[in-house]
């Protein structure tokens, strides 16, 4: 037991003279290795205080008093030590060589638009170009507006929990069917067509939410809807406006090839490929707006007819940059959004 006091009588002698040389450290860093070597998770006076339980009972308040005194000595000099370290270089700053203003400046590092941004922009500026008129609308919306009177069966798919972001009600875990993040820009239409008559060319940007999540689809993503309403509007001026846009986009040269397909909201419906890099491919959907839409917003079918289409800008932006996955626009990676 005599051993153990007079080992700690040692080491608690060599950690106060190695507190005292503190102040011959040249830089922080050199300064905090020393410090930690006595008093870090592994250092000398705290390997020493774990033996506690080693010093007989009568030695034990002696010694936790002297080891607590040490301990504080330690950490005294190492705040003296590390103040004196920041005036010292502090000093250095002030009498160092004075500041030449006639040197050149660094320049400022400009930020810049997001692509998906600047796709959106560009896509806006044709159809601004044909005529058409922008329009916004609330990310969160009604159910009616999202699927009843776009003429979405009750139980069409997207309508279903597994497919799209339905609004808790407030104060409680319970879903309020009546309002969802709206899955696609066709909300806009309808509260456009609501609140306006004909005749209409709208187009509506703006973010969407789905429950899709892989290299092509993303839980949010961004949407441009649009749409004509006069009398008299036919496919073949859905044909001819969408190929202008098109064309304007990828090129004059760009063969565009449209297909039948299938949407609630138009009919007849369809596809528009494009032939780009050796393959044919998917760039948005369009129809003629169903006559229940036009009946849903107050029109009469008869009098006045229409057309829709809609497009992921987030698409766009892949197949204008050659990015081949979409989660790639939303990683914040500078090395990739500075190139555009």
């Amino acid at each position: 037991m005599t051993d153990i006091v007079g080992e700690w009588e040692v080491v608690l002698e060599r950690v106060r003279a190695a507190a005292s040389a503190f102040g011959t450290a040249a830089t922080e860093h050199e300064l905090r290795e020393q410090n930690a070597r006595l008093s870090g998770p592994s250092g000398e006076l705290t390997a020493l205080m774990k033996r506690m339980k080693e010093v007989p009972g009568d030695k034990k308040r002696e010694l936790g008093q002297r080891s607590n005194a040490v301990k504080q000595e330690l950490e005294r000099a190492f705040a003296d030590a590390l103040a004196a370290l920041a005036r010292k270089q502090r000093e250095a700053e002030l009498s160092g060589p004075a500041i030449d203003p006639s040197l050149p400046g660094r320049n400022v590092k400009l930020g810049r638009l997001h692509p998906i941004t600047q796709v959106t922009y560009r896509l806006l500026d044709v159809f601004a170009s044909l005529g058409f008129d922008v329009a916004d609308g609330p990310e969160i919306d009604l159910h009616k507006h999202n699927f009843d009177m776009l003429g979405f069966p009750p139980d069409h798919p997207a309508t279903d929990m597994q497919d799209s972001f339905f609004i808790a009600k407030e104060g409680s875990n319970e879903v309020d069917r009546g309002a969802l993040l709206r899955t696609h820009t066709s909300t806009i239409q309808i509260r456009e067509m609501l609140k306006r008559k004909p005749p209409l060319a709208v187009v509506a940007p703006g973010a969407v939410f789905r429950r899709d999540d892989d290299a092509t689809h993303s839980p949010m993503f961004f949407q441009i809807e649009g749409f004509v309403v006069d009398e008299g509007v036919t496919f073949a001026q859905l044909k001819g406006v969408l190929t202008r846009f098109l064309r304007a986009l990828f090129g004059e040269e760009t063969p565009v090839k449209f297909r039948p397909s299938y949407f609630p909201f138009v009919e007849p419906g369809g596809e528009i490929d494009i032939y780009r890099n050796g393959r044919w491919m998917e760039v948005l959907g369009c129809g003629m707006i169903h006559p229940v839409v036009l009946e849903n917003v107050g029109y009469d079918p008869q009098k006045v007819s229409g057309f829709a289409f809609g497009m992921g800008v987030d698409r766009m932006a892949m197949l204008l940059y050659g990015i081949d996955n979409i989660k790639q626009l939303y990683e914040n990676d500078v090395r990739l959004l500075t190139q555009f």
